[in-house]
């Protein structure tokens, strides 16, 4: 019964024994190392530090490997380094697949986004080329390959006007002269539009700023969105009138108008005048962001005609108040619906 008691607590024990090294040999219960080198294993407990005890692999109840020159350095390792020594050396370096991610990444961007910035490239990178990467890592892997990309101007500090409370009371229109198709097609006016509670865009493209781009354009946006409680705007020839007053206009004390305004009146929609382009401050901005951002979605799409663009603006616009568009201060939205007489079919 007691020899029997022994085989087991001898099983018991070689259960537990934890193999730490397959190469240079193994940790025991104890904590002590046993290395092997041939058939001699040698035990790091010992107080000399060199006493070995002739055992055969194949009886002496423990693992063991005939050992190379390589094995043997692991197993010295192992001595020298403890816990640390077992540890693969590779731990902590970037795997092969993602160097080949990055390098993919890397070769897009230069060859499809080079002027663009980390923001919108890695924006793109997913969207068109189903490549995910953080903005900030995206950045991070530009300069430490030194690949200039386009950086952030600061802008300088202002005053902001505190934004309207309700969506609808009041818009904020203008038109931005600029060479949008990048000398693929013709020179475009964008007629953009801004909600100045959250900061909903809208606009169309047309060949110059006047009045019918004008009529035109706030037609479409009021059959979107409903007609507006005012309209912010500046004092372009199209918008207030530079003829001098008539008798009828000094006697009802009106200043005279434009087809634009008189159609706003028509609408009970309230025309306000700013008196500086930093008035428009959120207009000026959006078509700042527009220059960067749907100038290189239009070259993406390859666009180079007024109703190419027109398409793409469409699709564009959504994506971009999707993320960038705010929700008002207070809830409910002022738009009126167009009255009959005044609906086109």
């Amino acid at each position: 019964m007691i020899m029997s008691y022994l085989a087991n607590l001898e099983m018991s024990y070689s259960r537990v024994a934890i193999i730490v090294s397959f190469k240079g040999g193994f940790y025991g219960r104890k904590g002590h190392y046993h290395g092997y080198t041939g058939g001699v294993k040698e035990s790091a407990h010992s107080p000399q530090g060199n006493r070995k005890e002739h055992h055969s692999t194949a009886s002496s109840g423990y693992i063991g490997f005939n050992q190379s020159p390589d094995t043997q350095d692991s197993g010295k390792d192992t001595i020298r380094g403890g816990d640390n020594g077992v540890i693969h050396r590779l731990r902590g370096s970037p795997s092969n697949r993602r160097l080949a991610y990055k390098d993919k990444a890397l070769r897009i961007f230069k060859t499809k986004y080079p002027d663009f910035g980390p923001t919108l490239a890695s924006e793109k990178l997913f969207e068109r080329d189903k490549i995910k990467v953080n903005d900030e890592t995206l950045r991070l892997w530009l300069i430490n390959e030194g690949i200039p990309y386009k950086k952030r101007k600061k802008r300088p500090h202002r005053q902001w006007r505190q934004r309207r409370h309700y969506f609808g009371e009041m818009i904020q229109m203008d038109g931005s002269d600029h060479d949008w198709l990048e000398g693929r097609g013709p020179k475009l006016i964008f007629m953009g539009y801004i909600d100045d509670a959250t900061g909903m865009p809208f606009g169309r493209f047309y060949e110059y700023e006047g009045t019918i781009p004008a009529m035109d354009s706030f037609k479409r946006y009021i059959q979107k969105y409903g007609i507006p409680n005012s309209i912010y705007i500046d004092k372009h020839a199209a918008y207030k009138s530079k003829k001098k007053p008539s008798i009828e206009d000094e006697l009802s004390n009106k200043d005279p108008m434009t087809q634009f305004t008189r159609a706003m009146e028509e609408l009970g929609v309230e025309v306000i005048y700013a008196n500086s382009p930093q008035a428009k401050g959120r207009i000026e901005r959006l078509f700042n962001t527009f220059q960067d951002r749907l100038i290189k979605e239009l070259r993406l799409e390859k666009a180079n005609t007024i109703i190419e663009a027109n398409k793409v603006t469409a699709r564009f616009l959504p994506k971009y108040a999707k993320r960038f568009s705010v929700k008002a201060s207070r809830e409910g939205d002022l738009h009126r619906p167009i009255p009959k007489e005044h609906r086109v079919k």
